[in-house]
């Protein structure tokens, strides 16, 4: 079986970033942005969507970190597109509902090619650490408009920051996971149009 993986290479004058996707991985990840949250945030997105991800950014983080986070959610979400290739033979529907302590996100997805982002997520003014949690949005829309996902997230409980962000992120990722993973059934692309 051929595996998903894409390699992306995005340079503009704000940003350098060289990302390895591999969706038939192990969960392994290698991550160095210069902001370590969003390090934190990538390597368990990995690690609970069982993707491989290989990832360096160099940004102007001396202006802030906005330019690297949407960036790294622009080349992500590409590489989740040409990695899943004609999506034959995958499930293309995805969700979750995690908790993570009192935090609870739910995320739903679809590998449709038709890029949406739904969210309730307020996170304006709210800091983890030195990470500005109000682009978490930004980058989850990044994601889906190269990625071609459809995506809704609600945030249903939580007052510590590290906790909902966290709970977003792995909730993502799982919904990602069980729409990218095949079902065995046949080769078909998952739609009656015949292409996604």
């Amino acid at each position: 079986m051929k595996r998903r993986r894409a390699e992306v290479h995005r340079t503009t004058t704000e940003t350098d970033i060289a990302l390895t996707l591999d969706l038939d991985g192990s969960g392994v990840a290698e991550v160095m942005t210069g902001i370590g949250f969003l390090d934190h945030m990538l390597e368990l997105f990995a690690r609970h969507g069982r993707f491989d991800l290989m990832l360096t950014a160099s940004g102007d983080l001396d202006v802030d970190g906005h330019h690297t986070v949407e960036d790294v959610g622009l080349a992500l979400g590409q590489a989740l597109r040409e990695a899943l290739g004609d999506k034959r033979g995958i499930r293309r529907y995805g969700s979750a509902l995690l908790p993570m302590d009192e935090a609870l996100a739910m995320a739903a997805l679809d590998l449709s090619g038709r890029p949406y982002f739904v969210h309730d997520l307020t996170l304006a003014g709210v800091r983890v650490g030195a990470f500005d949690a109000g682009l978490v949005p930004h980058f989850l829309r990044s994601l889906a408009t190269q990625g071609g996902v459809t995506l809704h997230v609600r945030l249903l409980a939580g007052n510590d920051s590290h906790h909902m962000v966290e709970a977003v992120f792995k909730a993502v990722a799982r919904a990602l996971a069980e729409a990218c993973a095949r079902h065995g059934l046949d080769d078909a692309v998952p739609s009656t149009k015949g292409t996604l």
